[in-house]
């Protein structure tokens, strides 16, 4: 069992003692103290959005929250099952003191997580998220009175969402419905099987070929949306004769793009091809994690202007965005930031945006990726034990590598002239992640290896 506590939430296993997984105690814990955080921030507002993936343990978890929720004194709008960008776009709708997301993202089936939200519908930032770990250590909550319990009111906000994205100027509707295409996506059994089709079909797409659409929350796969977990739709890619495959992990912020014969654009890709197609339009700024591919940078630059790095997280990446006003930004496990919708990943926006580039090009998705910058890039990780000291590693690496371009705000990156390896301890999973990038696959893993063999002598 496990339970990760960090500023951008708890998450963690179902079921054991409290302490050890994500139990019921915990959930009612960190609950009260976001409720806590958010009347110091905002004292006259008593309203909190709620919006959960399709998880098997999800209106299990939605009970125990909005019950806390409730019992603070706070009233909940309940979005009930919905993607992450679309509970953000509703905390802003509704004008609410912030939000709770109840999803653990790409993370198998077992786990679950609070997300949480402020006012403007983006993740806490360090301070404030540090400080709800705080409060959520005293255990010693003021609940309200009987005539001052809040309560509940229920809301879909995925008309709303998809209203917002068909509004937006570089969402070419017009030019998709003319390119009559045909769309296989993967929705792999949650929000996404809800929300993916209905986004494509305001596109104008009504060729949709749905593959584990049913929000029954029985993952059908490993639901993290990589090369290696998407076997299934890369062979039906090369039968059904669509034009792009789509794939969205359990809570929708996250997007991997298949080519029209089956192959992986991956998902370091759908962020610069997007960027690609806004900077066409529009000249400006971008920003990427430390982790995602040189590629962005690439294309910033071919198109006149200037690439940021930011630690890895959403709220760095969204902090280093609004410090440089980039136009667009994300991260490369296929997460898209377009600030002219929200400052929030979101597949919803990036299917759209992808499509409309796609349909002004007049080519097919191998043809774009052809296009842009070419690099391999090599996903590792390293399984912590509890007498691995991390900082330790990390100061070895760092020392091993004095000679080369090396930057410490994020765990540990080593720029070479060729490539680059990243190392930095996950806020999500009890691992180190080990990222590496080159021209070729195999001089990406050979340059993780390098680095793996180092800190396993």
């Amino acid at each position: 069992m496990s339970l990760i506590k960090s500023i951008s939430g708890i998450r963690g296993t179902i079921g054991g003692r409290t302490g050890e997984g994500l139990s019921g105690v915990d959930i009612v814990r960190f609950t009260a103290a976001y409720c806590v955080q958010r009347s110091q921030a905002m004292p006259d507002n008593r309203k909190i959005v709620v919006g959960r993936d399709a998880r098997l343990s999800g209106e299990m978890v939605y009970q125990l929250v909005s019950g806390t929720i409730i019992g603070m004194g706070y009233d909940v709008v309940n979005i009930g099952l919905a993607t992450t960008p679309t509970t953000e776009l509703a905390v802003v709708g509704e004008q609410a003191a912030g939000g709770i997301i109840l999803t653990a993202s790409h993370n198998p089936k077992q786990w679950n997580a609070l997300k949480l939200l402020n006012e403007k519908g983006e993740f806490l930032n360090d301070a404030e998220g540090k400080e709800v770990l705080t409060i959520a250590e005293r255990e010693d909550f003021a609940f309200a009175d009987v005539d001052s319990l809040g309560h509940i009111t229920e809301k879909d906000y995925l008309p709303f969402h998809i209203e917002k994205v068909l509004s937006l100027p570089l969402v070419n509707k017009d030019a998709i419905a003319k390119r009559h295409f045909r769309v296989e996506i993967d929705c792999v059994n949650s929000v996404g099987g809800l929300a993916i089709p209905a986004m494509l079909r305001a596109l104008g797409v009504e060729d949709i070929v749905c593959l584990n659409c049913e929000p029954t929350g029985r993952f059908a796969h490993n639901p993290e949306p990589i090369p290696q977990n998407l076997t299934e739709i890369s062979t039906l890619m090369r039968t059904a004769k669509a034009d792009a495959g789509f794939v969205v992990d359990p809570d929708v912020d996250r997007l991997a793009i298949l080519c029209e014969d089956g192959e992986m654009f991956v998902e370091e890709y759908t962020l610069v091809s997007v960027a690609d197609y806004v900077l066409s339009h529009t000249k400006g700024n971008t920003v990427s994690n430390l982790s995602s591919s040189r590629a962005l940078s690439d294309v910033t630059v071919r198109h006149g202007g200037s690439y940021s790095a930011a630690a890895v997280g959403e709220v760095n990446v969204v902090a280093e965005m609004k410090r440089t006003n980039a136009i667009i930004g994300g991260e490369g496990n296929g997460g898209v930031i377009y600030p002219e919708c929200h400052y929030g990943r979101d597949a919803l926006v990036g299917i759209a945006l992808f499509l409309s580039g796609l349909a002004e090009k007049g080519c097919t998705v191998s043809e774009w990726k052809r296009e842009l910058p070419k690099y391999a890039i090599s996903k590792n990780r390293i399984e912590l034990s509890p007498a691995m000291d991390v900082d330790k590693v990390l100061r070895r690496v760092k020392e091993a590598y004095k000679d080369e371009r090396v930057n410490d705000i994020d765990g540990v990156k080593i720029d070479f002239a060729d490539g680059w390896v990243h190392l930095r301890k996950s806020n999500t999973e009890p691992i180190i992640r080990v990222y590496s990038e080159a021209a070729t696959p195999e001089e990406a893993d050979r340059l993780a290896l390098q680095v793996m063999q180092m800190i396993q002598q």
